[in-house]
Parts: structure tokens; C-alpha cells; sequence
């Protein structure tokens, strides 16, 4: 099965497509980003997305939706996460997509996204990570998320994301002010969230998944991403610790110019790895092993563990979506659509 997963997050609009079956390793066909920052968007509209942000959503899912059935895609799996649920206009904005694409963006709340991003770190790391802790940061919320199974004991959402942090929190280069200020912070916004997991047992691995960790232990010394996603890596404190002190110094014209740091997110890595600092130190964790899965694998996965691996059956967190921007009333496929059983 060819599966599409479209993820409209804060930074970009990422459209994944793998060849996918029950109980196989899903494999990645084709990758395709868009560079939207919806964040920074409905921040700057006072809480809303404005019609020509709007509009250039649409656009972008229209295209991605041309993606996937160029890439012979037989379900496309679409999904928002922190900055469509921020947006005031959310709704209207979800209605337009759909009116204009026929794809219906499912907005997943945040203990979802940790699920989800749960799921697919313990199908990496399998069962012997045992009591397994996950943590990811995103543009607008960190996700932690704790069990012994494939369902977490716990699973939390914070909005402590990297964007949202160097939006309302850091100047660009920061000032060694602002980061005291907001390492403070920080330690009293996850004090809450560090009692619940403190409760439970202690994790025999912690784990962390998004870009933000990968290049944060990129530039603690990991291997490049050329090196494949099987070659272990992993960010410790002590590394992050000396990082900071490092990259608190530049700005994020300077930081964009370092191995493992992208132009669209080096503004926001002084954020994310004072966000990683803060919830190490919160949860006493000295290292973490870097997943190379994430939130979109995990919604791969979940997907395919409710399908017999023939029929095309509905995504149980109803984000499986049919590629047709219209409906025949039998399933089958319409004028510009793809196959799609119900």
C-alpha cells in the first residue's frame, strides 16, 4: 500500500509518502516541504490567519494532493497540530481547505501528537527500551510521553514550543538576560509536568524524536544525516550545556550556516535547545538516544494496525482521507481522484 501523510505544522506544510504494509517497515518513496510558518502568521493577525494566509494554505495542500497522486498514492492521511489549533479562525480555515481541495484537515489535540510520536519511537526502539520516555519539541508545543506499552502511560502537551519560544521570548542574537529569564521560566512551567512523571517508575530509556533534537545532537557531535537513519545518536546534557553557551552568542544568520541547521529553523534552535535543557534537567535526564521516527510515522503506523493490509479501511484518529476532492457515493474513484475503499 502507498500511503500519504500531509503534516501541516507550525513551520512547514510536509508531505510524506511510503510503501507501507501491516507488520513491515514503512518505507519512505518521496518528501516534499513546504515553508509556510503559520505560527509566525497568526501571530502576527492577532490570534487568526488572514485571508491571504489562508489562501496560500489552500494552495499549498492543493499542490501537495497533486503530489501524492502523482506518486500513485491510494489514501493520503492529513493532519494540523499547534498552529491550526492556536489560530482563532481555525475552523473557517479548516472549512476553506476542504471546500477548495476536499481534503479535511483533522487537527489533532496535543496529547495525540504524543501518542502518536510515542508509537512510533517504541516501534524503533522495540521492547527492550522498556520503560521507554519520549520527549519532542516542535515550532509550537513540546510533547512527553512515558509507558511500558505501545499506549503511554502518560502523554502530555505543553505549549513550550521552539518557534512559540523564540517569537515571545528571545531576540535574535538573545541577550544573555533573556535567557536567564527564560531558563527560569521554563524550570517553573515544567515543575507540574515533572511531578506526574516523577510518580511514575523511573524510564530504562529516554528517547527524543523532531529536527529540533536531531540538530541539536548534530552539533554536539552526532553523525550527519548522510550517515543513514540506522546509525545511533544521541544528545547529552553535558553536550547541550556547552552548545547553549555557544549559540547564544550568534545570530540566527550565523547559526543557519552550521552543519545539521536549516535556513527555515535556525531562528528558532536557541529556543528549542534552551526548551531540551530545561525538561532534561526537569525529568533528571543526563542523555537521550535521538528516533529518526516521529509524528508522521507513528500516524503511519497506527493507520496500518487497523488495516488487514487489503482493504483501505478509515484511520481510527480520522485523519485517512480520500485524494478525490469529490464523492461518487460508491467509494469508487471520481474524475480526479484516487482509488479509495471504504
Amino acid at each position: 500500500m502507498r500511503l500519504g501523510v500531509l503534516d501541516v505544522g507550525s513551520n512547514t506544510v510536509h508531505l510524506l509518502v511510503v510503501d507501507a504494509h501491516r507488520g513491515a517497515h514503512p518505507t519512505p518513496m518521496t518528501s516534499d516541504k513546504s515553508v509556510l510558518r503559520l505560527a509566525e502568521r497568526i501571530g502576527a493577525h492577532g490570534g487568526r490567519l488572514s485571508e491571504d494566509d489562508a489562501a496560500e494554505l489552500v494552495r499549498t495542500v492543493a499542490d501537495a494532493q497533486e503530489s501524492a497522486i502523482a506518486a500513485g498514492c491510494e489514501e493520503l492521511m492529513a493532519f494540523a497540530t499547534s498552529a491550526i489549533r492556536d489560530a482563532e479562525n481555525a475552523a473557517e480555515v479548516i472549512d476553506q481547505v476542504a471546500a477548495e481541495t476536499g481534503i479535511k484537515l483533522e487537527v489533532l489535540p496535543g496529547e495525540d501528537e504524543a501518542r502518536f510520536t510515542f508509537l512510533a519511537a517504541r516501534r524503533w526502539f522495540g521492547w527492550s527500551a522498556g520503560n521507554l520516555l519520549m520527549l519532542d519539541i516542535g515550532g509550537g508545543s513540546l510533547e512527553l510521553a512515558m509507558g511500558i506499552d505501545e499506549q503511554p502511560d502518560l502523554a502530555v502537551s505543553l505549549p513550550l514550543g521552539a518557534g512559540r519560544m523564540a517569537r515571545t521570548m528571545l531576540g535574535d542574537p538573545p541577550r544573555q538576560s533573556e535567557v536567564k529569564k527564560l531558563r527560569e521560566w521554563l524550570q517553573g512551567q515544567l515543575a507540574p509536568t515533572a511531578k506526574q512523571f516523577r510518580k511514575l517508575s523511573r524510564p530504562d530509556r529516554a528517547v527524543a524524536s523532531s529536527k529540533t533534537f536531531r540538530s541539536l545532537a548534530r552539533l554536539t557531535g552526532a553523525a550527519p544525516a548522510s550517515a543513514g537513519p540506522r546509525v545511533p545518536r544521541s544528545l547529552t546534557d553535558t553536550g547541550l550545556r556547552q552548545l547553549i553557551s555557544f549559540i547564544t552568542r550568534m545570530s540566527s544568520q550565523d547559526l543557519a550556516a552550521l552543519d545539521g541547521v536549516s535556513a527555515a529553523r535556525a531562528h528558532q534552535l536557541v529556543g528549542g535547545a534552551l526548551v531540551a535543557e530545561a525538561t532534561m534537567k526537569a525529568l533528571g535526564v543526563k542523555e537521550l538516544d535521538i528516533c529518526p521516527w516521529a509524528l508522521r510515522e507513528g500516524v503511519i503506523l497506527r493507520r496500518l494496525d487497523h488495516t488487514n493490509g487489503d482493504s483501505h479501511t478509515a484511520i481510527q484518529a480520522r485523519a485517512a482521507l480520500r485524494l478525490a476532492g469529490t464523492e461518487d457515493g460508491t467509494g469508487r474513484r471520481t474524475e480526479h481522484g484516487a482509488r479509495w475503499e471504504r
